[in-house]
């Protein structure tokens, strides 16, 4: 079974956030198995996107002809001006056509993700209550401040609620997607992932 694996981009996503994950899932037993466990896509609102630091990135797809996920996985990166303009994650979490598709791929989801200020937008959408959450340690009040029911856990780099994962910063989007990978393939696959990228961390 090949999964779909939606990538949700925006401008000022943070390059890390999607493309740690990104290469993760793509590589992911390309040399031990015969069919490709996961099909990787980009989707966005609107095309091209201008990552952090002037990163262009032209998705796959856009929010109303995006095919149907397994996994959908969204990134984080922003913040706010100067002025107090929000931007990135910040400004996407009260984008209200962004939390309506979120919510209606999320019904339909095997898998959940979230990856840094991602959960901001998990949280606007109320699709956190009654979970446990973490985000970029910047960034863990502002999801208190969404929601009183969402129980934010500091000081770690994923959490699992089953069909909801949410990883810590930047890099953490990394290890959650190892992670994943064991959850759904086994412990021996996401190993054999992570030695082809020399990616020392994962245990």
């Amino acid at each position: 079974m090949t999964r779909n694996v939606a990538i949700f981009l925006f401008d000022e996503v943070e390059v890390l956030d999607f493309a740690g994950p990104y290469e993760v899932f793509s590589v992911t037993g390309l040399r031990t198995f015969s069919e490709k466990p996961f099909h990787v896509y980009t989707v966005a609102e609107k095309s091209p996107v201008v990552a952090r630091n002037g990163l262009t990135v032209i998705p796959d797809y856009l929010l109303d002809n995006c095919p149907q996920p397994e996994i959908l996985l969204i990134p984080g990166g922003g913040g706010y001006s100067p002025e107090g303009i929000p931007f990135g994650s910040r400004r996407e979490m009260d984008n209200s056509v962004v939390l309506e598709w979120v919510k209606k791929h999320a019904s339909n989801v095997e898998l959940l993700l979230s990856v840094c200020t991602g959960a901001l937008i998990l949280g606007n959408a109320g699709l956190l209550e009654g979970l446990k959450a973490t985000t970029h340690f910047k960034a863990l009040d502002a999801l208190r401040a969404i929601s009183p029911a969402i129980e934010v856990v500091e000081g770690v780099r994923y959490v699992d609620n089953g069909n909801v994962i949410l990883s810590a910063g930047v890099s953490a989007g990394i290890d959650m997607s190892y992670y994943v990978v064991s959850k759904l393939l086994g412990k021996e696959v996401a190993d054999e992932a992570a030695r082809y990228a020399q990616y020392d961390y994962w245990q």
